[in-house]
């Protein structure tokens, strides 16, 4: 029997060695596009259902949106109608003032504490992260009631939206609720509802973020959880510089069967000069109050705000309080995006439980970098 000579014998062991380390190496993670490929197609039993939600391709006459010149009217008179509700927005700070505080080195970034103007005559101090390494950087505004659990320093480690976007490379700016206290809103602004007020505290945020040489002005986006869900939602809506948004859990809709979908509170949109309502769900005890009245008595809901995101992309990830039926009202978007010529710019994860997780977050990180990182 004839055996190989020994450079076979060798180039056979060298073949198998090869095969043996590359079956040991750990599998190619999935791109940022494909992780978030999934999550852009409601399931089948909500696909392309409207529910009783009033299409936002109607103008208020009736009428129906046709062309992309259409909704391009039908979004002014919507943004009209709903300023004209909560309390028409002041000016925008286009250069808030930022004074830096406290510098230190953070895993493979900068955390900076700064104090940055909000609005006019408000100020608080936030956390700037800055990834190490050459910009300018996207970027992602990170509101909650505090500051310090976006950026990892507070008790809820998977609330830290900041500091996981910070890890991949974002320029991260958290804030916390203007005051220190998100049940007690800024005084002297009765006429104005608070949460709108948070939309144009967002707003001066992306410019605060715009205007730094860190960061690409295109490639800013907003995210939040629960009270800071809200807060992001109505910033992006409301302030259509905003590239990208995500939005944790904060009851994309009005639903007063939801405790903690509560729209009605006078932090929210419930404030009313006239009435100070008792917090608690909404009761024949305990009736709707301020421009939350007027919109249920009018027919309006959240899934209007949604459409004025449109073409932008936004990702709901969902809770107890947003369950997989929110397609329902998604679906509304969605038209508005079909009618403008553009698909998958509505993605949305659902988990069972309020707070988020390693896969939801997970979900909303690569959200980002497919929409914001080039």
């Amino acid at each position: 029997m004839m055996r190989p000579p020994p450079f076979c014998r060798c180039a056979s062991v060298a073949v198998l060695c090869l095969l043996s380390s590359l079956l040991s190496l750990p599998a190619a993670e999935p791109s940022a596009a494909a992780l978030i490929a999934p999550f852009f197609t409601p399931p089948t039993e909500f696909a392309g259902q409207p529910g009783s939600y009033r299409s936002p391709l109607l103008f208020n006459d009736g009428s129906r949106v046709k062309s992309a010149a259409d909704w391009s009217r039908r979004r002014a008179e919507m943004l009209a109608q709903w300023h004209g509700l909560m309390g028409a927005w002041p000016p925008v700070l286009e250069k808030p003032k930022l004074e830096y505080l406290v510098q230190s080195k953070r895993e493979n970034f900068t955390q900076h504490r700064i104090r940055l103007e909000l609005a006019p005559n408000v100020s608080g101090e936030a956390w700037l992260l800055i990834p190490d390494g050459k910009g300018p950087f996207p970027a992602v505004l990170v509101p909650f009631y505090e500051p310090e659990t976006s950026i990892g320093l507070g008790k809820s480690p998977q609330r830290d939206f900041a500091l996981q976007l910070t890890r991949k490379g974002f320029v991260s700016l958290s804030i916390g609720s203007p005051g220190g206290d998100a049940r007690k809103p800024e005084s002297g602004r009765e006429v104005w509802q608070p949460l709108s007020f948070l939309g144009y505290i967002g707003a001066n945020c992306w410019h605060a973020l715009a205007n730094l040489p860190q960061v690409d002005p295109k490639r800013i986006g907003v995210a939040g959880h629960s009270y800071g869900g809200k807060w992001a939602m109505f910033a992006a809506c409301f302030y259509d510089k905003f590239a990208a948004a995500a939005w944790s859990d904060p009851g994309i809709v009005f639903d007063e069967s939801r405790s903690n979908v509560n729209y009605w509170e006078p932090w929210y949109l419930g404030r009313d000069p006239q009435v100070t309502r008792k917090p608690g769900i909404v009761t024949p005890q305990n009736p709707r109050t301020g421009a939350y009245k007027t919109m249920m008595e009018t027919g309006r809901d959240l899934h209007e705000v949604h459409a004025l995101m449109a073409p932008r992309p936004f990702l709901v990830s969902g809770g107890s309080e947003d369950p997989p039926s929110r397609w329902i009202p998604l679906n509304h978007t969605i038209a508005v995006n079909d009618l403008l010529g553009t698909k998958n710019r509505v993605a949305m994860t659902n988990r069972k439980e309020h707070s988020p997780n390693e896969e939801s977050n997970a979900a909303l990180v690569a959200f980002f970098e497919h929409f914001l990182k080039p």
